[in-house]
């Protein structure tokens, strides 16, 4: 399977529009890879907060409408990021959109993990309810965003659920980029799967992007990792080491935690 991430550059200085119209030619050209990859909001920024209810749309709407053509036109199965979702019967969501080579939706996922501490995207969006898994061929993908990365037991349950490849969208900053690296490694070696990360470059609402996205085999090894500017990342997995790698050292089988109610004594 071939994945290309493409890390795209998100500044003040280009307009949504332009934006939508430039990572849509750069999707299009990815024609020889099996799975793209797109950053978490990456039409506003992950950190553009003032700009969430201005910029959100429906669904299906503009986004919506240019990743499906273009995973379409390239043949691909895309993992389209994250926009901002405007529910007509509720608040905004940060939600990621896997399209299929047909340009058909996947899966739909609303990001659980909000980031901001009481403010941000922590007050400004609602938060998701469902794990979210894709199945491709030879592998399923398991879909999370950005502050989810924090949270071992969402990727727990994705394995529960059947993933093999971990797919994470993020608008991740460059002060915290160390951190990037080590939960990207940290996930892999815990559940015996592929992560691929992609990250924006860039700075928008003044706070610089960490870029570096990458991809991590099931041993924690890094396969491949971007810079700091725009960038595509291209790299080729074996789906089959997910399940080499868990027969070969089967960890995932002596859990005893979190598969049964607790017991009080």
């Amino acid at each position: 399977m071939r994945a290309s991430l493409i890390q795209i550059d998100v500044n003040e200085d280009e307009s949504v529009e332009s934006r939508r119209q430039r990572v849509t030619a750069l999707v299009r050209e990815q024609a020889d890879a099996d799975l793209v990859v797109l950053p978490e909001l990456w039409t506003t920024g992950a950190f553009a907060y003032e700009q969430f209810a201005a910029e959100a749309e429906p669904l299906e709407g503009p986004t919506y409408e240019a990743m499906a053509k273009a995973a379409s036109d390239a043949g691909v199965w895309l993992h389209a990021g994250s926009i901002p979702e405007r529910d007509p019967e509720g608040p905004l969501y940060n939600t990621a959109l896997v399209f299929s080579p047909s340009g058909e939706l996947a899966a739909a996922y609303r990001k659980i993990h909000r980031f901001g501490f009481d403010k941000g995207e922590a007050v400004l969006m609602g938060a998701g309810q469902e794990l979210v898994t894709v199945r491709l061929p030879g592998t399923t993908l398991g879909v999370a965003t950005c502050y989810d990365l924090r949270f071992p037991e969402l990727f727990r349950g994705l394995v529960d659920a059947g993933a093999e490849t971990l797919v994470l969208s993020a608008g991740w900053p460059e002060r915290r980029r160390a951190h990037w690296t080590l939960l990207a490694q940290a996930r892999a070696v815990e559940n015996q799967a592929f992560v691929l990360a992609c990250g924006t470059a860039g700075t928008h609402a003044g706070v610089p992007q960490a870029g570096h996205s990458i991809v991590v085999d099931p041993w924690g090894e890094v396969l491949a990792e971007a810079g700091a500017g725009e960038e595509i990342l291209t790299v080729d997995l074996d789906p089959s080491k997910v399940a080499a790698t868990r027969e070969q050292f089967p960890a995932l089988k002596d859990r005893l935690l979190g598969l049964q109610p607790p017991r009080h004594r």
